[in-house]
């Protein structure tokens, strides 16, 4: 590992290890049926957190997860989508255009359309083809033409003015009272749950964003890190996307909106929007979060075409439709890889691990797929790897008794490093740091 000046550790991702553990499953409901690795984490670069999402990771504000799909009850499955592949279906053009005859009006849509027709062949091709792009911007205000109504004198103007921002990911009032009106009515929680802080750790505690301050010099610039998509009605905020643009395509983390306006499906809305977002801004990827096969909460992710799962052995990506969509509805861990590597094409029923307490044994010890074994940990050297210590960056080797330590000893400093690495990859652990102590 190179030394650590002012400019390197700008470069590096800080990762505190919090171990695997189980813990109840939010979806089947079973106490200990979920489980996973977790890490902490205030400082991590979108750059590596991009990496960590095609590792299968996904986080809630500073806590980062990677699920142990072989070992919990709900198999939790990574979505890519390709964003300028993207095959619309009737449900979604439906959704879009009905949102937009509400923003213009039937005043304002008749109105235009003898004040700016469409030609002959534009109106042929709009019927054949639907245009994403053209689609989500129609009814925001900036693109709404406003020809000079002849009977007022002046310019025509839509029903409502919907307007559509990219912000900082930063808290305010209006969103933190738009959040509670969404989890009190739609997923019916107590309001005394949600604290200002527990809202802006849950949603406003993102990865590094650059540019860090949004000017007029820098607004084309294309942004990286946490971001707010806001929705605004006639000046009211009615929907937030919580977004995290990588290098490699814009990841969905959250979407919250006013529940005056659950019939217009902002679920279909948002997430057609951010496809065309990442079409328009140059992100390769659209990625949808973690995807449930059995549960029907989570299935309509698979309607946005053509989906392509993370296999989580081998860390590949297989399209959901045929042959892992069957096996899915047969079993909930499916790994295409070790399918196809084992001799009879099927993976046998995953056992306990001798009755014994999984969070007691070593990583090492547990297989769970997507990670390095105890050679390959051996092999990177982690007596090199930064060390974040009072403020000041040193390398494990200056630990007294490193190297008498063993990685496969879950209760040994060494250990908690080692799986950390596992988990993380050679990628990450090159260019970041740990937190120990401090």
């Amino acid at each position: 590992m190179e030394p650590v000046d002012a400019e390197r550790a700008r470069q590096l991702s800080l990762f505190r290890p919090l171990g695997y553990q189980r813990n109840s499953c939010g979806y089947c409901k079973s106490d200990d049926g979920s489980a996973s690795y977790y890490t902490s984490s205030v400082a991590v670069r979108p750059e590596h957190y991009g990496i960590l999402v095609d590792q299968g990771w996904r986080r809630s504000g500073t806590l980062y997860y990677k699920q142990n799909l072989r070992r919990s009850c709900c198999p939790h499955y990574t979505l890519r989508l390709e964003a300028t592949a993207y095959q619309s279906r009737r449900d979604q053009r439906k959704a879009i255009n009905r949102w937009n005859k509400f923003v213009l009006g039937p005043e304002y849509i008749r109105k235009a359309a003898r004040l700016c027709p469409r030609s002959r062949e534009e109106k042929k091709f709009r019927k054949c083809n639907f245009d994403l792009l053209s689609s989500v911007h129609e009814s925001e205000y900036s693109h709404v033409k406003r020809p000079i109504d002849p009977s007022t004198k002046r310019a025509l103007e839509p029903a409502h003015r919907f307007e559509v921002n990219i912000e900082a990911d930063s808290p305010s009032q209006a969103k933190y009272e738009l959040f509670l009106k969404y989890q009190t009515t739609i997923h019916k929680e107590d309001l005394s749950r949600w604290k200002l802080k527990d809202f802006s750790r849950f949603l406003c505690s993102g990865i590094k964003r650059s540019p860090a301050t949004v000017t007029k010099s820098n607004e084309s610039e294309k942004k990286l890190g946490s971001w707010h998509q806001c929705y605004r009605l006639d000046g009211k905020l009615i929907a937030v996307a919580v977004l995290d643009l990588l290098p490699s395509g814009v990841s969905s983390v959250y979407v919250f909106y006013d529940p005056e306006y659950e019939e217009w499906e902002f679920g279909k809305l948002s997430a057609l929007r951010e496809i065309a977002f990442a079409q328009e801004n140059g992100y390769p990827y659209y990625y949808m979060g973690y995807y449930i096969h059995n549960c029907q909460k989570m299935r309509y992710k698979g309607n946005f075409k053509p989906q392509y799962i993370l296999d989580p052995k081998s860390n590949t990506w297989d399209p959901l439709d045929g042959e892992l969509s069957q096996k899915l509805d047969t079993r909930p861990y499916v790994s295409l890889s070790r399918d196809r590597s084992s001799k009879d094409g099927e993976s046998a029923p995953e056992e306990p691990i001798d009755g014994t307490n999984e969070e007691a044994l070593s990583l090492f010890k547990i297989d769970m797929p997507g990670v390095l074994t105890l050679d390959q940990v051996n092999a990177l050297n982690l007596g090199n790897w930064n060390l974040l210590y009072h403020g000041a960056f040193v390398h494990f080797n200056d630990l007294v008794g490193w190297e008498k330590m063993k990685y496969d000893n879950p209760q040994s400093v060494k250990g908690i490093v080692g799986e950390l690495a596992a988990v993380l990859g050679p990628d990450i652990v090159k260019d970041s740091a740990v937190v120990l102590f401090d």
